[in-house]
């Protein structure tokens, strides 16, 4: 099974939205409803998951929307990954 985290940090506008998209596609796919999320405001958030920008959603380590971690904190400009993604990300055809 695919291990999925959410990557976010609290105002981020978008953050809802990604759990959201997360459950349908996980919906879709008739996976379980789990995926661990890190807050990198937390000191408990591993520092390779600092750089990522919010919302992030990794699935097996790797970013779904192919983005790398940064140097910063920032907004992802194109907000949550969609539901198509996702699924692909997950390895299955909706």
């Amino acid at each position: 099974m695919s291990r999925i985290e959410l990557v976010y940090f609290n105002g981020c506008p978008n953050v809802s939205e990604a759990r959201h998209r997360i459950v349908e596609a996980l919906t879709r796919t008739a996976m379980p409803q789990r995926w661990t999320e890190w807050n990198i405001d937390e000191p408990a958030t591993p520092d390779d998951r600092r750089g990522y920008g919010s919302p992030t959603v990794l699935v097996d380590g790797r970013d779904v929307a192919g983005g790398a971690p940064g140097a910063g904190r920032g907004c992802v400009a194109a907000g949550a990954p969609s539901v198509a993604l996702l699924v692909a990300a997950l390895g299955v055809v909706s």
